[in-house]
């Protein structure tokens, strides 16, 4: 979803890398039509069907996280897909920068654009910790850091901080017994079998890697094969 280049975070591992390839081929490659029918109102499966319901609640309790007024707020939606987050957020009055490291879903997101919010949306693939892209009064991130390391989402957070005037709502894979078990279980598939795998966290371990702002736990959101947490950082 989003790419979080080295010249922006700093020193980035080579794990880091992998990661960021591994998603930015995925999405853009492999999983496109798949993400442009699931966040749309074409029948999907059962299975899918519970995704798209968990998503559409996440997306929710994200926006109902930020101010009620977001009249001339300029938000960032980083990972911003297929649009509708950031659709939402231009509807409440914000000025929103979507972002997204998948070309293909930025196209999609301005298709799926409605002309009346055009001027308070912009849309363009690349990195959502560019520093071109001059501040923020929020950002949002959803289910988009959810496949990177500790320590990546930590620099992350660190190098948006000094841009960001309000707060980042963002969510993570929660440190679940079943999602940890996954997760290991996804290690010892091939590389070349593997799709980008979630990363489990809990937010007192990613706290510990922050060194600087606060983090504070949202709420869990289940639903099926659909399980994400929301956090909220403040720098």
């Amino acid at each position: 979803m989003v790419s979080l280049t080295p010249k922006v975070i700093g020193r980035a591992s080579a794990g880091y890398h992998d990661t960021r390839d591994r998603v930015e081929t995925y999405f853009d490659r492999t999983a496109t039509r798949t993400w442009e029918r699931l966040t749309s109102d074409a029948p999907v499966s059962g299975i899918r069907a519970t995704v798209r319901k968990g998503r559409d609640e996440m997306r929710q309790l994200i926006i109902d996280s930020l101010p009620r007024d977001l009249q001339g707020a300029r938000i960032l939606d980083a990972g911003c897909g297929t649009g509708a987050l950031a659709v939402e957020l231009a509807i409440r009055g914000a000025e929103v920068v979507g972002v997204d490291i998948s070309p293909q879903l930025i196209d999609i997101a301005t298709k799926r654009l409605p002309e009346d919010l055009a001027s308070r949306v912009t849309l363009r693939a690349g990195d959502m910790l560019d520093a071109g892209l001059g501040h923020f009064d929020h950002v949002v991130a959803m289910d988009s850091m959810i496949y990177y390391s500790a320590e990546d989402i930590a620099r992350s957070l660190e190098g948006i901080a000094p841009r960001l005037h309000g707060k980042m709502v963002f969510t993570v894979a929660p440190r679940t017994p079943l999602l940890m078990m996954m997760w290991r279980a996804g290690k010892l598939f091939p590389r070349s079998d593997r799709s980008p795998t979630m990363v489990p966290h809990s937010p007192a371990r990613l706290s510990k890697h922050l060194g600087t702002g606060q983090l504070r736990d949202i709420r869990r959101v289940t639903s099926g094969f659909y399980i994400s947490n929301a956090l909220e950082f403040t720098s």
